[in-house]
């Protein structure tokens, strides 16, 4: 609840953000090149910090702690910050000096077009100096994944879940008041990307202080536990971020598509991030700890009814998510993003792929919980050879479906990976005896299918034809998209209740019991 809710805060600012981005922005040549240079610290972000590390250290954090206690903590963090920072900080210089080298290599078809003196080669050239500005994010948001994991582990999750929205105010300040000072809105927005990393670093360090846990970084390649944490990080660079993987392969693609293809699917991504983020990923964050603890102690039992508990929740929430984000996917983009240089076109176009990505939501969002099932155990090959065979698929479902759906064939491509990648999860957890879905959970699972589908009718039924969404005014449209949510919501519980779901089912004791 405090991560999910933390969460939501960083997320309705976050929307706030891409209102005012897709404001100044729109969805054109500038758009595309900002979200680009956005993308690559994110990515990067997701697959080195808060994905690969933060999957390889908790487990081994939670394990010393368990069995030597919190001196043995304290060391491990300073031989972790200095080793991880000193290969961050070189990263980040090779990364800034590099940015055309990088910018050819993630936006292809704006560095075809720059070769062949085309006018999108203009993109490649914006991009390749932004990213200087943008890459040093990569650095601040390191550390602030590093300290958040620390104070996860002590059950401190409401700082690290609090700190994205201080990225979130500096790029809504930089949009207001920076932009009008330069000449291209998407060079002031880099600058905020860059103050929002540094924000979030500085913000995290009072905490860290307050808890014992400030210590000055030692350099430790050879140290047992940091060899422990390199040797489960080095694959899970591949295995832990598949799906930010598949994102930046379709952007690359995205790149020889029509103008406006990266911004489509980069908003309606961001509408995407909505429900993982505040389900998905906050279940995800606080069931890893403790997984790992049960793990560590031979508590097997509590295991799997952490694991069924996580899955329960995911669905529970996700399937109305899904279903929501389905049905009124062009009504959501029209009230949220249809302002300023962002039209009704850009709202139509960007509602196809959100479609596409929203029937692949449940997938994602489970992947979040099935994967730490394997990272606990510190079994990083599993999920690795897993990710690498869905990376694969979504490569090859690409070629098949963006040569006759465009833009939206990523999107669709993104979810029918995502789908194969959490049943794969899953069979590994059942072919190993480490986990298998409880009848009790799989009728749960069944009722809120049913709850889902009738919510769904029940929403198309009461929302109003597109082209009287289009004519409303702004605050005619966030009327009716909040009751049809009024209307929804309850909707779907009260199914629930019918059909024999109740609250004291949904509860778990598992985390607070294991917080020693």
């Amino acid at each position: 609840m405090i991560v999910s809710v933390m969460t939501l805060i960083s997320r309705v600012l976050g929307l706030v953000r891409d209102v005012v981005t897709a404001n100044v922005l729109g969805a054109g040549a500038m758009a595309d090149v900002f979200l680009m240079v956005n993308r690559i610290p994110n990515f990067l972000r997701r697959l080195f910090a808060e994905g690969a590390f933060s999957q390889a250290f908790v487990p081994v954090l939670s394990e010393v702690k368990a069995k030597h206690g919190d001196d043995a903590v304290r060391e491990l963090m300073a031989k972790a910050s200095g080793t991880l920072g000193l290969i961050v900080t070189g990263v980040t210089l090779l990364g800034m000096i590099g940015s055309p080298v990088l910018m050819a290599l993630f936006g292809m078809g704006w560095f075809e077009a720059y070769l062949n003196d085309e006018p999108a080669g203009e993109k490649y050239l914006q991009a390749s100096f932004l990213l200087k500005i943008t890459f040093p994010y990569l650095w601040f948001i390191t550390f602030v994944a590093l300290s958040g994991a620390i104070l996860n582990t002590y059950n401190k999750f409401a700082v690290a879940a609090f700190s994205p929205v201080f990225l979130n105010i500096a790029m809504i300040g930089a949009a207001i008041y920076l932009t009008p000072y330069f000449d291209d809105a998407s060079a002031a927005l880099a600058w905020g990307v860059f103050l929002g990393g540094l924000l979030q670093f500085l913000f995290q360090l009072p905490f860290l202080a307050k808890a014992g846990l400030l210590v000055r970084p030692r350099w430790a390649w050879q140290d047992e536990h940091v060899t422990r944490i390199r040797k489960l990080m080095l694959p899970a660079l591949f295995g832990v971020s598949v799906s930010q993987i598949n994102l930046l392969l379709d952007a690359i693609i995205a790149s020889f598509l029509m103008t406006g293809s990266v911004a489509w699917l980069y908003y309606s991504d961001r509408l995407l991030e909505f429900p993982l983020g505040m389900f998905g990923i906050a279940i995800a964050t606080v069931i890893l700890p403790s997984l790992s603890r049960q793990f560590a102690t031979d508590n097997h039992q509590e295991f799997k009814r952490t694991l069924d508990w996580s899955i329960s929740i995911i669905c529970l929430l996700g399937l109305p998510s899904m279903a929501g984000l389905i049905v009124l996917a062009e009504p959501i983009l029209l009230t949220v993003f249809a302002h300023g240089k962002f039209t009704a076109f850009d709202a139509s176009q960007s509602s196809l792929s959100l479609m596409a990505y929203a029937s692949g939501l449940v997938p994602l969002m489970l992947i979040k919980v099935l994967a730490p099932a394997f990272y606990a155990r510190q079994d990083i090959k599993t999920p690795v050879r897993i990710g690498i065979i869905a990376m694969v698929a979504n490569m090859v479902f690409n070629l098949m479906l963006a040569p006759f759906i465009s833009y939206v064939g990523l999107a669709l491509a993104t979810a029918m990976s995502g789908g194969l990648n959490a049943w794969l999860l899953y069979h590994g957890l059942v072919k190993r005896d480490i986990y298998q879905c409880a009848t009790a959970t799989l009728w749960l699972l069944a009722k809120a299918v049913l709850a889902a589908g009738l919510m769904a009718a029940v929403l198309w039924w009461a929302s109003p034809e597109i082209g009287q969404w289009q004519q409303m005014a702004f605050s005619a449209k966030a009327k009716q998209l909040t009751l049809l949510v009024v209307i929804a919501a309850p909707a779907y519980f009260a199914l629930l209740w019918l059909f024999g779901v109740r609250i004291n089912q949904l509860k778990r004791q598992t985390i607070a019991e294991t917080k020693s």
